[in-house]
This record gives C-alpha cells, sequence and structure tokens, in this order.
C-alpha cells in the first residue's frame, strides 16, 4: 500500500522565501496570512490528506462508485466521513469572500491545500474542486439574488457543483451542441438534453448539486456563438432556501472508467430541467470559461500531485528493496545486496521526478499568487499583467504538468519493478488516475492550439513580451550573484529560444497554419521549460541565502536545481529544432497511407 506525506519543508520554502508571500500583506486577506496562520493551515491541510484521504484512495478506487436503479449514486466507504471532516474544517471557503461565507485568505493557500488533496486521492479531491469552480462562476456573473441564494450554502460545502459541456457527439467542439433551453415567461428555462463525463455529476456527498448547463436558446444563433449557460439545481428551491421537488436531471449511467473510480463521472439527462440563466443570453462561454479555466489549473495541480506521491512511494520503494551490488563497490557490505537507489538509471528516474516536482510547484504557486494580484492589487498596470499572465500560463500548467505527471508515475512504477505492476502496491492506480488529467478540461494538444492561436497573438503579444522582460530583470538585477550564474545561464538560454521560437512562429504560422499546429505542443513545451528555469532560478536564489545554516534542504535543493539545468532543460534544444522543422513532413503522407 501507498502512503503520502505532504511536503510541508518545500511548500513553505516555496511560500515564505521564494515567493515571500508575506510582501502582500497589504493586500486583502494577506494580512491574515502570516507566517505562522500560512504553517497551521498546512499542517493542519496535510492531517487531513495523510491520516484521512490517502487511506481510503485504494479502496475507493477498488469499490468504486455505484448507481442505484433511482438513478441515485453512493461514493466509496468513507468518502462521505472523508468530506464532512473536509467541510467541517471549512476548506471550501478558505479563500473565498467573506460576504458569502469564505475566510478571505489568498488563494495561493487554496492551491497548496488542493495540491494536498488531490496527492492524497485524486477522486476525491474533484468533488469539492468542481463544486469550487461551479460557486467561482456564479460568483463572477451571476446576479446579487442568485449569489445570495447559492454561494453561502456552496462555499460552506453544504452543495456541490458540476459543469456540463460535453454531449455525446461533441466534445472540444461546443458550436455543435443541442441541448435546448426554453424560456417559461417567468424568467425561468426548461433544459432538455443528455450530457456525458459529467465529474462528480451525481453523489451522496451533500444534498444539493448545482449543475452549471451549457444549452442554446430556442431560436439563438447556431455555433458557439448561440451557448447560453444555466444554473440547473438537482432539487428546486423553495423560497424559504429549503430543498423542494427533485428538478428534471439524472443520472442515467457512471461512466466505466480507467482511472478515477471514485469519482462519479456521469451522464445526465435533463427533460424539461428548471434552468435560470447565468451572465447573458448567447454568452454561455464567456461565463463558463471563468470555471473551466479554474478548472484547467486544478487539473494542472492534480498533474503536480500525482508527481509528487508517486515520487514519494517510488523514492522509499528504492532506499529498501535490495537489488545487485553499486558499479562502484557494495554501498553496504553487510547486506546481500545494496538498495536500489545506488543504481545511476533508478536516480535518474528519481531526480527527473525531483526536480520537476519541486520546479513545478514553484511555478504553480507563483502563477497562483499572480491569481491574487489579479482581483487584489491596487493599481491597474499590476491587474493586467496578473491578466495577462493567467491567461498565458494557464493552458502551460494544465498541458505540461499533467504529460509531466503521469510519466513520472510510470517512472516511479518502473522503480518498483514487478511489483509497480499490480495493484495491491498502489502504484498502477497513480498511472491510470494521472491519464486522464491529460485530456479532460481541453485535451493538451488543444491547450497548445489555445497558447499558438490565442494567447500568443493576443494583444500584439504584450502576455509573452512581459514574461520576456520580467526574465530579462531577474537575470540582470542578480548577475553579480557568482553563484547564481548557473541558473541565470540557464533561464537566459532557454529564454532565448523561447523568443527564436516566437520569431519563428511571426514568419511560418500565417502563411501556413499548419506549421502552428504541427509546432504548437513543442512550443508549449518550450514555453514550459522555460517556466521552470525561472521557477528553479527564483528557488536557487532563495536557497543560497540559506546554504550555509546547517539544513542540509538548502544544499539538497541547490543540487536538485543543477540536476535540472543538467539532465532536462536541455530538452529544450529538441523542442526548438522541432518547432522550425515546420509541418511539411507531418503533413505529406495522403489520409489513406495510415
Amino acid at each position: 500500500m501507498t502512503t503520502y506525506n505532504a511536503p510541508l519543508k518545500d511548500m513553505q520554502f516555496v511560500l515564505n522565501e521564494v515567493l515571500q508571500i508575506s510582501k502582500y500583506s497589504n493586500l486583502p486577506g494577506f494580512s491574515e496570512a502570516s507566517e505562522d496562520v500560512v504553517e497551521a493551515i498546512l499542517e493542519e491541510g496535510a492531517k487531513l490528506a495523510s491520516n484521512v484521504l490517502h487511506p481510503i484512495n485504494h479502496s475507493g478506487d477498488k469499490e468504486g462508485c455505484t448507481r442505484h436503479e433511482d438513478g441515485s449514486v453512493t461514493t466509496p466507504k468513507g468518502f462521505k466521513e472523508a468530506y464532512e471532516l473536509y467541510k467541517q474544517g471549512g476548506w471550501q471557503g478558505l479563500s473565498f469572500d467573506p460576504e458569502y461565507g469564505g475566510q478571505g485568505l489568498p488563494y495561493i493557500l487554496a492551491v497548496a491545500v488542493s495540491e494536498m488533496v488531490s496527492a492524497a486521492n485524486m477522486a476525491f479531491g474533484m468533488y469539492p474542486g468542481l463544486a469550487r469552480g461551479a460557486a467561482d462562476a456564479i460568483y463572477h456573473h451571476g446576479t446579487d439574488e442568485q449569489k445570495q441564494k447559492y454561494l453561502p450554502n456552496m462555499i460552506a460545502g453544504e452543495w456541490g457543483g458540476t459543469m456540463n459541456l460535453t454531449e455525446p457527439h461533441c466534445g472540444t467542439d461546443l458550436g455543435l451542441l443541442r441541448t435546448k433551453a426554453v424560456p417559461q415567461g417567468d424568467g425561468s428555462y426548461k433544459i432538455t438534453g443528455t450530457k456525458i463525463f459529467i465529474s462528480a455529476g451525481e453523489h451522496d456527498l451533500t444534498d444539493q448539486i448545482i449543475h452549471l448547463v451549457l444549452a442554446r436558446i430556442e431560436g439563438a444563433p447556431e455555433g458557439v456563438k448561440g451557448i447560453s449557460l444555466f444554473i440547473v439545481p438537482k432539487y428546486l428551491i423553495n423560497e424559504d432556501g429549503s430543498l423542494g421537488e427533485r428538478n428534471g436531471v439524472m443520472c442515467g449511467s457512471i461512466e466505466e472508467k480507467m482511472g478515477i473510480h471514485a469519482n462519479s463521472t456521469c451522464v445526465l439527462n435533463y427533460d424539461d430541467a428548471v434552468g435560470y440563466l447565468l451572465g447573458e443570453e448567447n454568452k454561455g462561454l464567456r461565463a463558463m470559461f471563468t470555471m473551466m479555466n479554474e478548472a484547467r489549473l486544478g487539473v494542472g495541480l492534480q498533474g503536480m500531485a500525482i508527481s509528487e506521491v508517486s515520487y514519494q512511494n517510488g523514492a522509499a520503494y528504492a532506499k529498501d528493496r535490495l537489488q545487485g551490488r553499486a558499479l562502484t563497490g557494495a554501498a553496504e557490505p553487510d547486506k546481500p545486496a545494496d538498495p536500489i537507489i545506488v543504481h545511476p538509471d533508478v536516480r535518474r528516474m528519481l531526480m527527473d521526478h525531483k526536480a520537476f516536482t519541486e520546479g513545478a510547484r514553484a511555478w504553480m504557486y507563483w502563477s497562483a499568487l499572480w491569481g491574487d494580484l489579479h482581483t487584489k492589487a491596487e493599481d491597474e498596470g499590476t491587474r493586467q499583467k496578473a491578466d495577462d499572465y493567467m491567461g498565458l500560463m494557464t493552458p502551460v500548467l494544465k498541458s505540461y504538468l499533467t504529460e509531466k505527471g503521469y510519466w513520472h508515475a510510470t517512472n516511479a512504477q518502473q522503480v518498483l519493478g514487478g511489483h509497480g505492476y499490480i495493484q495491491e502496491w498502489g502504484m498502477e492506480q497513480f498511472v491510470r488516475d494521472a491519464r486522464i488529467a491529460m485530456i479532460y478540461e481541453g485535451a493538451n494538444g488543444i491547450q497548445a492550439l489555445d497558447l499558438v492561436g490565442r494567447k500568443l497573438p493576443k494583444d500584439g503579444g504584450r502576455a509573452v513580451m512581459t514574461f520576456f522582460a520580467e526574465i530579462d530583470e531577474f537575470v540582470k538585477d542578480n548577475a553579480d550573484n557568482a553563484e547564481l550564474k548557473p541558473f541565470l545561464d540557464g533561464l537566459a538560454s532557454a529564454k532565448a529560444d523561447l523568443t527564436e521560437a516566437t520569431q519563428w512562429f511571426m514568419a511560418n504560422a500565417m502563411q501556413n497554419p499548419n506549421n502552428a499546429g504541427a509546432s504548437s505542443m513543442d512550443y508549449l513545451c518550450l514555453t514550459a521549460l522555460t517556466c521552470l528555469a525561472h521557477a528553479w532560478a527564483m528557488s536557487a536564489k532563495a536557497a543560497l541565502e540559506k546554504k550555509d545554516s546547517g539544513d542540509d534542504f538548502y544544499k539538497n535543493k541547490l543540487v536538485t536545481g543543477k540536476y535540472f539545468l543538467d539532465r532536462i532543460l536541455p530538452e529544450k534544444s529538441a523542442h526548438l529544432a522541432k518547432i522550425k522543422s515546420g509541418s511539411e513532413t507531418m503533413m505529406a503522407l495522403p489520409a489513406e497511407a495510415f
């Protein structure tokens, strides 16, 4: 069986020493997030994750969810009790507006807690995660009446939430959706249609579920321009706020999935269900994207979290499993063999894993901090910069962290050898669970197209140019730090390659759109490597300030960072070469040749 221990030391290092969130104490929520408060929140979150959520991860996967004849769904044993503890702890409202019952703490702290929850039990974390996204969409796009009606219970964890996009005949191309909305003359609509792949679509953790449903109002334009977003509660709500009769939405079946068995991924059938418009008519995608973008960041976080928990278990096994002798001579001659941690190839897998995960954590938290600044910064320039960064980083974080999270889960499985392939050891569950993260909330290839097709050219390339300027400023400001020079050189080299790739896109993508499509994923990976180089440079700077403290954490941080420079960052050159090869050979074969 697997274990999970939240990496509290590294989380606190990133929050307090790399990002120095105490500098933002003048902003709403940050003044309450003192170092002591942050430490207490993380420690309590770690107890919930390690002692409550992870012990039911494997059993939840084995049992799965159960649909009953009346369409109701029960979650695996222990999930309802675990959710009750999660709810009582106030975790759902950690960073929400106090006006609706939230605690008003920084979003970055909610991200840190979500990392622990996802690492401990990815399937469980999806229930409150989707509810949070739905509440966020209502918060940003709902009327005052809608906010008062839905948010307090959703923020308290009393009510769940979902988002309903995909239909049997359409996934990414939402312009093809057929779910219809018929106005009733009283401000409500009757919603009819079928939605598939609805995570947390039906369950027994909450008494009420608030579904956000994309549908087309009768007579609306075809395509994405005619899509509206509706609030469709599982139960209608009485005037006094109590739950009334069951609405016309029912779970038709639970999808039989490769992984995340403990999350109820449902086919939901809407049959004249009562719904209420959220936002403006025919502008539903704008409102839904509030939820989708938060979900995409959450999925990127899932990739990093799976990487962390699989690394922990792979490393523990490697230090315990005796097999062969070290190439340089017996490391533990009093034992019949050495632990496999002595073998360079095992080290390669684990160091790849460790260097990625620690760099990704700093990058993800840095992005989350900009998410806070987007809503809380005092000056418009900072808020604009934050908005640019969140738009640019969201597809990159979602795609790269899930790609690498899955790859590292398989490497951790490889470290266990044959035991990694056996269910009772738990490693194969990480691989199965991680696989979906590359697919849902917009498949990674779609994210890459979004990056090069929309985010890169938006506002004349302002977001990426701003990021380049920030890198240049960091390198310039720290040029006198001789010990930091390897990290500065690596960062400058990555930025130079990304600049060359960006210029290639400007010169070649417009004349042949296939050039953009063929190179989009490599451009995304090159962008991610540059972001990781930036994260590692910031982390190394903070670690160098404490390298003589006697705490091995800082020394080990620098060694791990140098491994990133030596063994991972060089991948940037391959991505640049592939980008510049264009689309000619990729598109040359006729379809019948495949």
